[in-house]
């Protein structure tokens, strides 16, 4: 070789990636004064016996863009045309729905909330509508503290945080810490847009089923795993828990409440409406003084009359709100008492 040549040297390239991009849909309606997230049937093959979001893969050849990737399996799985959709977050942890001796395919999942209107006028090809409460019963405080926190959850929770020493740089925070934090304890105010933290913290300490189904070594190590909530297949849960956090903060800044509410509606139907989304009780004549004063809401000049009972206004969205100011929503702050 000439001493002036540079040398030149082969380089291997790695073996391309075994990734899919999946795409998983929190959709999220009213009934019955419960929020409602739909729900598929059991994926026989990985996930026996467990229900879990609409989702598929995507695909670039059928879908041009995400969004409708997702659309499209929404409708194929249950007969929905989505409206509102906004994207949450990409979950991309290898071991959320695989062993580490599987072989197959990593799935990189995008999730996302999706909002429509009164399920009872919703023709479902397939999929049920279910409490998101079954799967988060501990996020309800409706009805007061949850007994599932004060006799299984808190116990638990400190029995394991004591035990657990180790900090890392994802968990900076001590883990006796992250429980009061995220659960309100010992003085710490109570935040109801912590879902995912919740949902996290008990499922790093092994004690929902979907820990010890990833043989997480807490769970490993726990002679019995409590019944909190009803598992979802893969991660689907978690996913849910990130939708129930921001749409819990976003009904404090932007109007989105009003897709899941009829065009008319009463002010006590909005009430429970934001109620049982943040999964705490308002105060009545606060909650009507921030909505009137935010011009969230205009009188349709219609009542609603109840049996024996004083006749109701109705309300529609005053949607001229949106071009007012670009932060408009039910400026509230639930309060829990520990």
């Amino acid at each position: 070789m000439n001493m002036l040549e540079k040398p030149t040297y082969e380089v291997s390239s790695p073996a391309p990636a075994a990734v899919d991009i999946g795409l998983n849909a929190a959709i999220v309606s009213m009934r019955d004064d419960q929020p409602q997230v739909l729900t598929v049937r059991a994926d026989s093959e990985t996930a026996p016996g467990l229900e879990g979001l609409p989702h598929g893969i995507f695909s670039p050849q059928q879908h041009r863009t995400l969004d409708i990737g997702l659309r499209s399996w929404v409708e194929t799985q249950t007969g929905i045309a989505l409206g509102y959709v906004e994207q949450l977050y990409t979950f991309g942890d290898r071991g959320r729905h695989a062993l580490p001796s599987d072989t197959r395919r990593h799935i990189v999942s995008i999730g996302y909330l999706a909002l429509t209107l009164n399920v009872e006028d919703q023709d479902l090809d397939g999929g049920d509508w279910r409490s998101w409460y079954q799967y988060f019963p501990w996020e309800d405080w409706r009805g007061g503290k949850p007994q599932l926190l004060s006799e299984e959850i808190e116990p638990r929770l400190r029995h394991w945080a004591a035990r657990t020493t180790s900090q890392s740089v994802e968990r900076p925070m001590p883990a006796e810490d992250r429980v009061r934090l995220c659960f309100g304890l010992d003085g710490s105010s109570y935040d109801e847009e912590r879902t995912l933290d919740r949902y996290e913290l008990l499922y790093e300490a092994g004690l929902v089923a979907e820990a010890e189904r990833d043989g997480r070594p807490a769970a490993n190590a726990s002679t019995s795993i409590p019944q909190l909530g009803t598992p979802l297949q893969h991660d689907h849960r978690r996913i849910l828990a990130t939708a129930m956090g921001r749409l819990r903060s976003k009904i404090k800044y932007r109007p989105v409440i009003f897709e899941v509410m009829p065009e008319r509606f009463t002010l006590f139907e909005l009430q429970k409406t934001v109620e049982a989304i943040l999964g705490s009780h308002l105060h009545k004549q606060n909650f009507r003084r921030l909505v009137e004063s935010a011009g969230l809401v205009e009188p349709s000049g219609e009542v609603r009359t109840h049996t024996g009972g004083r006749p109701a206004k109705l309300y529609g969205f005053r949607r001229e709100v949106l071009m007012e100011r670009p932060s408009a929503g039910v400026r509230i702050k639930a309060g829990r008492s520990i």
